[in-house]
């Protein structure tokens, strides 16, 4: 293996990395919403209290550096990929593209978590302000899973560290309707999540009540967007994947449909449980690697389609 070919093999396994790595801290950051612990570090930013390594921290300061410092190393992963895959890609390729917009995205996830706590839209704030930006925070979380997947995804092939004249971001409309369905559903499963944590029911017949409670908060009387939302994108998906019925395409459809199962199974079972903390973080998770598998299914539908 020569030396450019050691470095990109590497380079694909420091992406993995990366990638595994902001999951994880993506549900650190859902687990501080859960807690409360958003203000854990007060509205101070980048400091924690005023302070670099608070003294005598409260378990919810604790919670919120930790998410801190974790958010912080995820972006020294993605600026060291950055400058890596300018070493060893070509200017134009698709892996140095979607390196760059990695950057990018890591970058404004890191601005919307900051505005987030100096506006003091955390712990047990209620306003619209904050059930908006927790939604546009979550828009920009897919973002960069989007563009961290295509980083990894593109980086297992050694023509995409060159300067193909192609592109890799699909153009059939049926993906893009299930991706901007997808954005829409995580919306609103951000503003539900944000409900059931601010409004937590005492039993499952309260919850469905007080969904049709004209003094119910917003929060809880548009939780019922979110099953709605889950109905039409799961048959979007199922349309989409008809476009995968080809060998080369097997694995990733199987994948596909199998996380939206599972995500329908889990989604119910969370309402059925009047969504615990561990069951939130559950249903993220598999929302996550649900929209990854979406995301590697067009990036590959267009790649393959573009080298025939």
């Amino acid at each position: 293996m020569t030396g450019v070919a050691a470095s990109r093999s590497f380079f694909f396994r420091f992406q993995a990395f990366s990638l595994l790595y902001c999951l994880a801290v993506i549900l650190w950051g859902a687990y501080v919403r859960a807690t409360g612990s958003g203000a854990g570090c007060g509205d101070h930013w980048p400091l924690c209290n005023g302070q670099v390594f608070p003294t005598a921290p409260r378990s919810q300061t604790v919670i919120e550096f930790a998410h801190r410092l974790s958010s912080g190393l995820s972006l020294v992963w993605v600026v060291i990929s950055f400058f890596w895959a300018k070493k060893i890609a070509d200017r134009h390729s698709l892996v140095r593209t979607a390196a760059r917009w990695s950057l990018i995205a890591i970058i404004l996830e890191a601005l919307l978590g900051a505005g987030l706590v100096l506006l003091k839209l955390v712990e047990f704030d209620q306003s619209v302000a904050r059930a908006v930006s927790i939604a546009l925070h979550l828009v920009n979380t897919l973002f960069l899973l989007a563009c961290l997947t295509s980083t990894l995804w593109l980086s297992r092939n050694p023509s995409d560290f060159e300067s193909p004249p192609r592109r890799f971001l699909p153009r059939d409309p049926s993906f893009w309707f299930s991706v901007g369905l997808f954005l829409l559903l995580g919306m609103s499963g951000a503003v539900t999540a944000l409900g059931d944590t601010l409004f937590p029911s005492k039993s499952l017949a309260a919850g469905m009540a007080a969904d049709f409670d004209r003094t119910s908060h917003f929060t809880i009387r548009l939780r019922f967007i979110h099953p709605v939302l889950a109905t039409l994108w799961i048959g979007s998906v199922f349309f989409w994947s008809r476009k995968l019925e080809s060998m080369e395409f097997n694995r990733i459809r199987s994948f596909l449909l199998g996380g939206v199962i599972l995500q329908f199974l889990l989604g119910i079972l969370n309402w059925v449980l009047m969504a615990p903390n561990w069951m939130q973080l559950v249903h993220l998770l598999c929302a996550d690697l649900v929209f990854i598998a979406l995301w590697i299914s067009g990036v590959t539908y267009e790649t393959r389609k573009s080298r025939f």
